[in-house]
C-alpha cells in the first residue's frame, strides 16, 4: 500500500508539474497582453510598448532576462506610429480596504502629470470600494494630475494626496469618492509612491526614450 501510494503520489506530482510548465508560456503572453492592453488604455495614442528599468543613479535600461537589478522600479514606455514617445505607464499599488489595490497610471513628460489610470487588480467591496473603476468624478481627478519635480529634480514638488470628497483645491491632490475614501486613499497612497520613485530617475533621461530604440 505504502509503494501504492508513493507511485501515485510521484505520478500526480509529475503531472502537476509538467502543466505548469507546459501552460507557462501561455500565461505569461495572457498577462504581456493584459498588461499592453493596460497601457493602451491609459495612453491612448500608443500603438507598441517598450518595458524599462529606471535604476539608482538616475539610470535606464531596457528589461532584459533575469531577475530585476537590485532597486530597479519597471516602467513602459509607450510609442505612437510614429515611433516617437507617447507616454511613460507605472503600476501603483497600496494597500486598501480589502487587500492591495493595483493600478497602472499614464504619465506625460509634457504637462508633467498623470494622464489617465486603469485598475490592475483589486478586491475591494463590489458597490463601494469598486466605484474608482467607473465614478467620473474620481477618474477625472487623473485628467491632469500634477507630479512635477522639484527644482533638484530629487523628488515630486508637491506629494500626491486624497483629500475628503469636495474638497480639492490644489491641482496635485485626489477628490476621494465618498463612502469609498479608504480605497481612493490607496489609489493616492499607491501613485505617489510609485511616483516619488519613478520620476526623479526618469525625468533627466527622457531624451533617451524619445524615439523608440
Amino acid at each position: 500500500m505504502i509503494k501504492a501510494l508513493g507511485l501515485v503520489s510521484a505520478v500526480c506530482g509529475l503531472i502537476i508539474v509538467g502543466s505548469y510548465q507546459g501552460t507557462l508560456s501561455a500565461v505569461a503572453d495572457n498577462k504581456r497582453i493584459a498588461l499592453e492592453r493596460a497601457v493602451f488604455k491609459v495612453i491612448p495614442h500608443a500603438k507598441t510598448v517598450s518595458e524599462f528599468y529606471a535604476l539608482p543613479g538616475a539610470r535606464i535600461e531596457p528589461v532584459k532576462a533575469g531577475d530585476p537589478p537590485a532597486g530597479a522600479v519597471k516602467f513602459y514606455a509607450a510609442y505612437d506610429e510614429n515611433n516617437a514617445l507617447a507616454g511613460i505607464a507605472a503600476e501603483a499599488a497600496a494597500k486598501g480596504y480589502a487587500d492591495i489595490v493595483r493600478v497602472l497610471f499614464g504619465y506625460s513628460p509634457e504637462c508633467q502629470c498623470i494622464t489617465g489610470i486603469g485598475v490592475v487588480s483589486m478586491r475591494e467591496t463590489p458597490g463601494i470600494g469598486d466605484k474608482i473603476l467607473i465614478d467620473k468624478d474620481f477618474l477625472a481627478n487623473f485628467k491632469e494630475l500634477d507630479v512635477k519635480l522639484n527644482a533638484d529634480l530629487s523628488a515630486l514638488a508637491n506629494e500626491v494626496k486624497t483629500v475628503k470628497h469636495g474638497s480639492k483645491t490644489q491641482p496635485w491632490q485626489i477628490d476621494a469618492i465618498a463612502g469609498a475614501t479608504v480605497t481612493s486613499r490607496a489609489v493616492g497612497r499607491g501613485i505617489n509612491d510609485s511616483a516619488q520613485a519613478l520620476l526623479p530617475r526618469l525625468v533627466p533621461n527622457l531624451e533617451q526614450l524619445r524615439t523608440k530604440p
